[in-house]
């Protein structure tokens, strides 16, 4: 699609059109340009999940990408990182050698988030313990679609593991205290992976990994789902970090868009009742709820709705250091028109 004119969409309040060619947005206001009628919608970027294991019956960890985009896509989501398990290395090696083309109505694969094998056994969560490893530098580094990698900074070599690798350093699976987390930050950590869940809780004399991110600046992701966390801990980790440091993700899995009833997840069978994907241990697997979803039930938790979408676009746009997530003049061409309620009519992009 070489050049699109939105016109008459309602932007920060205000009617305007907004035009997009070879991919990137080109001018915002008012132009004679003939382009599609939109009928005063909010205009919004596509969401941006940068924490997501599947949906439709499909894991990324299968490389089958496509069913897993385009439903994605057609639930707002424009972009995301594809994120692996912790499996053995030469399976994520076959999936994050090879960065797949999207398609006009497919989110785009920005990159890859390997979510371990460089965890903690005490908070493992739905990971596998026999497949878990030392953080490597130079198996990141060597594959450049990995823009994301989470670990417990408390194993042995991490730190210096963390300042050597090219990819942004989330912290997660971990038990570390509050001290450890600090010096992970300092040696170049910027984020939190799913806040609250598989890590050491926020105690008022050890504040953990919680503490740390918030002391050094760092970034927190959060599944509002309603079942990772209580909303009244979204509203306090709103409060905490706000829009410009708290990023919405979903870590979905391959149920997300289906019913209840038996999945797998990293080679473990995950038990999906009521919406909620556990192990057989009882422990979460990741959620079933897309990210649009989480942007809606955020904004049932009581958080505006604007910095809701900022927390799924331009956030984590930002940590990611990718000029996506926010209308305006050379940023990517993925935009979603919403009705008054914030509730998605279309997704287009220009790409």
């Amino acid at each position: 699609m070489a050049r699109i004119v939105l016109k008459n969409v309602l932007l920060d309040g205000v009617l305007t059109d907004v035009t997009a060619e070879n991919g990137k947005i080109v001018s915002i206001g008012k132009t004679e340009e003939t382009g599609k009628d939109c009928g005063g919608a909010i205009i919004m970027p596509g969401l941006f999940d940068i924490h997501s294991h599947g949906a439709v019956s499909h894991d990324t960890m299968d490389c089958d990408f496509s069913p897993i985009t385009k439903y994605l896509f057609q639930n707002g989501i424009t972009s995301w990182l594809a994120t692996t398990m912790t499996m053995p290395l030469e399976n994520i090696e076959a999936v994050v050698d090879h960065l797949p083309e999207s398609a006009e109505d497919e989110a785009k694969i920005v990159g890859f988030h390997m979510e371990g094998p460089y965890l903690a056994e005490k908070y493992k969560g739905a990971q596998k313990s026999e497949w878990m490893k030392l953080p490597d530098a130079d198996f990141v580094n060597a594959h450049p679609h990995i823009l994301m990698v989470t670990l417990a900074p408390e194993l042995e070599g991490a730190l210096e593991e963390i300042s050597r690798m090219n990819a942004v350093v989330a912290l997660g699976h971990s038990a570390s205290d509050y001290k450890t987390a600090d010096l992970a930050f300092k040696y170049g950590a910027k984020c939190l992976t799913h806040t609250f869940n598989a890590m050491s809780p926020l105690h008022h004399r050890d504040p953990a990994l919680i503490g740390a991110a918030y002391d050094n600046g760092g970034y927190v992701q959060v599944i509002s789902d309603g079942i990772h966390l209580h909303p009244s801990v979204v509203r306090i980790l709103y409060g905490l970090f706000g829009a410009d440091r708290m990023i919405l993700i979903s870590d979905s899995m391959e149920a997300t868009g289906l019913q209840d009833g038996t999945y797998t997840l990293g080679g473990q069978p995950v038990n999906v009742k009521n919406g909620e994907a556990r192990l057989e241990s009882g422990a979460l697997a990741g959620s079933t709820t897309n990210l649009m979803t989480c942007v809606q039930r955020a904004i049932s938790f009581g958080i505006p709705p604007r910095d809701a979408f900022r927390m799924a676009s331009a956030t984590p746009a930002r940590l990611m250091g990718l000029k996506k997530g926010e209308i305006a003049v050379g940023y990517d061409a993925e935009f979603l028109l919403l009705d008054q309620n914030y509730q998605l009519q279309e997704v287009i992009v220009n790409r």
